[in-house]
């Protein structure tokens, strides 16, 4: 493989429907254009030392380059879940921590029937899912209050 400054890197995904890698090759070490290269990658503007392998291929020339934009800004949002228990009972509370100090919560419980054997696992995750399944229900509630408050007409989330 030769490649000279400008030229496109095409990089094929090593897994099925795997995501295609392309960059602009930006600096060639050796004078005969053989690898390694330094490639600054279309999707993130990112320059790496790139030792292409089979899966690799080099486009003379290349395309120009795509402006390199920011990648997608990522928001994380973190749910507390607390457990208790007490006889047969299970109670989880799950709360939803967003970056603003806003807090939006949902419980669920869970009941051992008398005459199963105890498992509190299996208690945990019924009362996880019910207080989950009702956390996602007052998040769309809120979003389409939310959308009716700004649009000025009742808003519908569809599933």
């Amino acid at each position: 493989m030769k490649a000279s400054v400008g030229d496109r890197l095409v990089l094929a995904s090593s897994v099925v429907d795997g995501a295609v890698r392309d960059g602009t090759v930006i600096a060639v070490r050796h004078h005969d254009g053989s690898p390694p290269y330094t490639v600054r990658w279309h999707d993130t503007g990112e320059e790496t030392l790139v030792f292409p392998g089979p899966d690799a291929h080099v486009e003379v020339g290349g395309d120009v380059a795509p402006p390199v934009t920011a990648p997608p800004v990522a928001t994380s949002w973190r749910i507390q879940v607390t457990l208790s228990r007490e006889g047969p009972e299970t109670t989880a509370q799950a709360v939803l921590v967003a970056g603003d100090p806003d807090r939006l919560g949902a419980v669920g419980h869970a009941r051992r029937n008398p005459e199963d054997a105890e498992d509190p696992v299996i208690g945990d995750e019924v009362a996880v899912a019910r207080a989950l399944r009702r956390l996602a229900d007052r998040l769309i509630d809120t979003a389409e209050d939310e959308i009716s408050e700004r649009t000025g007409t009742s808003a519908h989330v569809h599933a």
